[in-house]
């Protein structure tokens, strides 16, 4: 009996010992020579067609995130194929995910994205690869899944434009009151000045107006105008491009919606300013350049023709 416990005490310490060997095993690609451990080592690898979900984190030497998957609505996926050519050694380590796989390294940029490294990164410097494969899904439950995940996160970017709608409109009102202007507020939180009504019939949907305007952000700096001078007065000028009244189809959504809905108040001859909260705007994604995500913008707007 002493003999049989004492047999048994063996196989699970030999059991235990090989657990934690498994979960730390350590192996090296052929190309690049990338050494990266197995924290945990899944089991079931996709088949050819089959899409392989993963969470990917990329760190800095300062421990900073520079990338994570879980920042976006979906994770990181890729289509298991065993005819695609393996280039480098990050082809390898994900070539050869398996579902369950969780698998930490370290490199280089120039190691870890190629010759087209981000313009912030140096070639030698150092970062943290962290890799964790969580499914495996066929081409239509993976179109299901971005589907729902869409679905998903549309709903929590309204939800972000509602709380955004009430901050934008406190800093719209304090700009207003600090700039005497006297603005109206339609319900979809729209805020406008009509400073010359203009004359003629209210538009409709699919009319054509013909609008200059100047776009500003809230700070004054001026982004995009039709006016020549006023182009060349704030450094903006494009001998490029031309300087003349732009042709709208209103209420058809070929422009933000805060000029879509502010221009429908509008007539021939309107002269009006638009103060646009960032969701009737460009919103969370901005538009590049000077116009930033959750932009505010201020737009001095005239119609200059109307055509039914």
């Amino acid at each position: 009996m002493k003999n049989k416990k004492s047999l048994l005490a063996a196989l699970v310490v030999l059991a235990g010992a090989s657990v934690l060997s498994s979960c730390n095993k350590t192996k090296v690609t052929e190309k690049d020579g990338i050494e990266y451990t197995y924290i945990k080592e899944g089991s079931e690898k996709p088949a050819n067609g089959e899409f392989l979900l993963y969470h990917l984190d990329i760190i800095n030497a300062d421990d900073s995130v520079i990338y994570s998957t879980s920042t976006q609505p979906v994770p990181g996926y890729l289509m298991a194929n065993d005819s695609t050519p393996v280039n480098n050694g990050m082809d390898e380590i994900f070539m050869a995910l398996r579902k369950g796989d969780s698998i930490n390294f370290e490199s280089t940029a120039q190691v870890i994205f190629g010759p087209n490294f981000p313009p912030f990164l140096n070639a030698e410097d150092q970062l943290k690869i962290r890799i964790g494969a969580i499914d495996i899904m066929t081409q239509e439950a993976l179109m299901d899944y971005f589907s729902k995940a869409e679905e998903a996160e549309n709903a929590k970017r309204a939800e972000r434009a509602k709380a955004l709608l009430v901050e934008d409109g406190k800093k719209i009102e304090e700009y207003a009151a600090a700039n005497g202007l006297d603005v109206q507020k339609t319900e979809n939180g729209l805020y406008y000045v009509i400073e010359e009504p203009g004359t003629g019939d209210a538009v409709t949907p699919g009319t054509t107006m013909n609008v200059n305007y100047a776009g500003y952000l809230i700070d004054g700096t001026l982004f995009d105008t039709s006016y020549e001078q006023i182009a060349k007065d704030n450094d903006r000028y494009n001998p490029q491009r031309p300087y003349e009244p732009l042709p709208v189809n209103v209420g058809m959504g070929q422009v933000i919606p805060g000029w879509d809905e502010g221009l429908m108040l509008l007539k021939k001859g309107s002269k009006a300013k638009f103060l646009i909260p960032s969701p009737l705007g460009y919103g969370e994604n901005g538009a590049g350049g000077l116009i930033g995500p959750n932009a505010i913008l201020i737009f001095d707007v005239e119609v200059t023709d109307v055509q039914k």
